[in-house]
């Protein structure tokens, strides 16, 4: 992932599920807010049900074609090296494990909802989707400790967000009912992946602050200070994210409850005459 693709392609799918997680979560709770259940993936309505499964199937493919960029496309094929595996491409085989963990949850859910040889309540769903990001968060966490100055800033806060998929997502199993806990999660997974983006274009393409440079692997900067200019643009950086977001979620909310909102909800609560 140390490259503006490698961040770019596992931000997309971050962000594609996120987005579609936070409006689904909107919709199914203005719709009807007494029968809302936190759900550990949401299918696609409409089209005759063709596209019921495709979150699924975006999980899945989507995990397993990066898995094979970093096991396979980035090492090019030079997977073991006198008996051992390559040295020089350990932070692949880190990528892929953790890449592997969502291909699995996606399978297994796929497996769960379409055939009868694994039926899981949705609660084990949704820990198995917290296995995936637990397993993610442990690779960024030490990625965050041997990468320095700048680059491991951005990792830090990579893990921050990370570790809140993590915990949401566990209570949302713990707290089947609560809306908060299912759009935080959304709000969570699109975070991670608008920063994979942020990374992608601070760190490797065109956005890299004043005084730092990408030589090699490593990004250095000439001074202690462009490196604290860096670090306290990435605090605005993720601040205007954190921001857009909310605004976004706020607005999605204001246009989703007229449009799908249940009408007859508050009737019940308004007294007879007499």
């Amino acid at each position: 992932m140390g490259s503006f693709p490698g961040h770019v392609l596992p931000g997309t799918l971050f962000l594609l599920v996120g987005v579609w997680h936070v409006w689904s979560c909107i919709v199914r709770y203005v719709s009807n807010p007494k029968s809302f259940r936190v759900r550990a993936w949401n299918p696609v309505p409409g089209f005759d049900g063709r596209l019921k499964y495709l979150e699924l199937y975006v999980i899945a493919v989507g995990g397993f074609i990066d898995l094979c960029v970093e096991f396979l496309y980035a090492t090019h094929l030079q997977i073991v090296v006198h008996g051992v595996l390559n040295p020089s491409h350990m932070n692949n085989f880190e990528h892929s494990g953790m890449l592997l963990m969502f291909f699995i949850f996606g399978v297994i859910t796929l497996l769960s909802e379409k055939t009868s040889f694994l039926p899981l309540p949705e609660g084990a769903l949704c820990l198995i989707a917290s296995a995936a990001f637990t397993a993610e968060y442990l690779l960024f966490y030490f990625h965050s400790t041997t990468h320095k100055g700048l680059e491991g800033y951005y990792h830090l806060i990579l893990v921050l967000l990370i570790g809140l998929c993590v915990l949401s997502i566990i209570a949302g199993a713990l707290l089947p009912t609560c809306f908060p806990l299912d759009l935080c999660s959304g709000i969570a997974i699109t975070l991670q992946g608008l920063w994979f983006y942020q990374t992608a274009f601070t760190l490797y393409g065109p956005m890299m602050p004043d005084g730092c440079l990408l030589k090699g692997d490593e990004i250095t900067c000439h001074s202690t200070e462009q490196e604290i200019y860096g670090e306290l643009l990435a605090n605005f950086q993720l601040f205007g994210l954190v921001l857009g977001v909310l605004v976004a979620v706020v607005g999605a909310y204001i246009y989703a409850e007229p449009k799908f909102g249940h009408s007859n909800l508050n009737n019940s609560q308004i007294p007879e005459d007499g």
